[in-house]
């Protein structure tokens, strides 16, 4: 599985919003219909896409056919992803212990608190420099056409 397989199939909204709706639990086309709003053949369509990208799985059930996030896919796209996060920097508690004007306004704040609370945003930083990344890059990916081929 690519990557790239990966991000044409995160590209498309509806493959998106799909990907949502089985966040919680096993989900039957006819359900996902329903949750989207869209017709049985368009959700079958994205269906297939996110199965051949190894994103969900089906498990047949009479005539019903259930589908499920792949885990282990999403866990190996994180662990790429995260390759590109660098790491935090490291926090100078005795030459810096109240770098945040806040938290050191506070009498008794330990130094511990106020490295975590540093910590917490670096990290959140970082994580909304992917994340922003990620979405631009999708952005630029192009949108696949489905219908009939002439």
């Amino acid at each position: 599985m690519a990557h790239d397989d990966i991000f044409s199939a995160l590209a498309d909204p509806t493959r998106r919003r799909l990907l949502d709706s089985l966040r919680e639990e096993p989900c039957s086309v006819g359900s996902l219909v329903e949750a989207l709003g869209v017709s049985q053949p368009t959700v079958s369509k994205h269906l297939k896409v996110l199965r051949e990208a190894g994103m969900v799985s089906m498990r047949a059930d009479g005539q019903r056919r259930y589908y499920a996030l792949e885990s282990a896919t999403f866990l190996n796209l994180q662990t790429w992803v995260h390759g590109f996060v660098p790491p935090a920097p490291a926090f100078d508690l005795v030459a810096e212990p109240y770098a945040d004007p806040q938290l050191a306004s506070h009498e008794g704040t330990s130094q511990a608190t106020v490295a975590a609370a540093q910590l917490g945003r670096t990290v959140g930083r970082g994580l909304e420099q992917v994340t922003g990344r990620a979405h631009d890059f999708l952005d630029r990916l192009p949108k696949p056409k489905f219908g009939r081929k002439r």
